[in-house]
């Protein structure tokens, strides 16, 4: 099986790999648990989107400087902007998006419970390495979906601004005082075990992704390029902590 390629940070080199890939919406919803996977995936999207509107809104208060706090308030607008092309697409394929979030409200409200930043560095870790790993996730996925619904999932998992902010920011921190990267390099390593977990968890409660997933439908994944999918999110958290200036 070929590995996805990955040159493009909005997706756009992601090389589709199934039989389901080449298809539009239309034909590929024809199969009923590839819909309800779908409908899942674009119900689990939504509700993400719109907790990390309100985290970043949050997380404004927090900011140390009225330039930082409209930057975050940028990106939160860009967050709720994705939520609602994802609400709209829901409802035009005759699905209510509230019943399509509702299942993942609990996983991804306690995810976020775990993982409450006590400060604003936290909060910035938080928002570059937590949302990355979900978007590393979804864009694997999305090499196995119709032409529609992948173009709409790596248009709402463009990048906001976090990046490129967080880096920016933590670095200085830690030039400033060197002893602020033991504290963010646990706490970016627990963020990384309590995002994989509650994927892992979600996935495994829900039949039709799960059986997208490891091979129920079309060319899917096996469970061994599930685990290989597991690896590349791995190494891409990697490579952003070292781009923060910490250790893995």
């Amino acid at each position: 099986m070929e590995t996805p390629d990955k040159t493009a940070d909005d997706g756009s080199e992601y090389a589709p790999a199934t039989s389901i890939a080449s298809q539009n919406w239309e034909q590929a919803a024809a199969e009923p648990t590839y819909r309800a996977a779908v409908v899942d995936l674009l119900g689990a999207l939504a509700y993400g989107e719109l907790a990390a509107f309100e985290r970043l809104a949050e997380d404004a208060k927090l900011a140390p400087s009225l330039a930082d706090k409209a930057e975050l308030a940028s990106m939160a607008s860009a967050e709720f902007g994705h939520f609602e092309k994802l609400r709209e697409r829901l409802a035009r394929i005759d699905e209510d998006p509230t019943a399509a979030m509702e299942p993942f409200a609990a996983p991804l409200e306690e995810f976020h419970r775990l993982t409450a930043p006590s400060d604003w560095l936290e909060g910035l870790i938080k928002a570059y390495v937590g949302d990355s790993i979900a978007s590393d996730f979804y864009r694997e996925v999305a090499t196995r979906l119709d032409t529609d619904t992948r173009a709409l999932v790596l248009s709402v998992l463009a990048d906001t601004g976090h990046s490129s902010f967080a880096v920016e920011k933590v670095r200085a921190a830690i030039e400033a005082d060197p002893r602020v990267g033991g504290r963010l390099a646990l706490w970016a390593r627990r963020l990384m075990g309590e995002a994989l977990s509650q994927a892992q968890r979600v996935v495994a409660e829900r039949d039709a992704l799960s059986t997208m997933l490891v091979g129920g439908l079309a060319d899917g994944f096996d469970l061994a390029e599930v685990g290989k999918m597991f690896s590349r999110i791995t190494e891409a958290h990697t490579k952003r902590m070292a781009a923060l200036g910490l250790a893995a």
